[in-house]
């Protein structure tokens, strides 16, 4: 099952969604404002992405620039901030299996549905 955690306020995100409905796969999505992911699942995202979660944060988000700019915090700490403060988290994120891309541009997606 292919899973996107969207926020329908961005647009990448939006042209995102949109080419995974023009994919004609069943997918499953996330608003993850709303539902945002466990501690758990958000290491689990990060590890698909073969990322630090340093590199998953939104540097330009006024709760990043107010509370975190400057600050050198350990990947724990990181993946604390994106559970406080989920708009943290980058997106549009899109899972298949065991690979997973941040979806910008829009292309990414083809990496890992073939």
């Amino acid at each position: 099952m292919i899973t996107i955690y969207h926020n329908s306020r961005c647009s990448k995100s939006r042209c995102a969604l949109t080419e995974l409905e023009s994919s004609g796969r069943a997918f499953k999505v996330i608003n993850y404002l709303e539902t945002p992911p466990s501690k758990r699942e958000l290491e689990e995202i990060i590890s698909k992405l073969d990322i630090k979660p340093l590199n998953l944060i939104r540097k330009g988000e006024k709760v990043f620039i107010e509370n975190y700019k400057g600050k050198s915090l350990n990947d724990g700490e990181w993946i604390d901030a994106m559970i406080a403060h989920p708009i943290l988290i980058e997106r549009p994120i899109v899972i298949f299996g065991n690979k997973a891309v941040i979806a910008r541009p829009t292309e990414k997606i083809k990496d890992i549905l073939g």
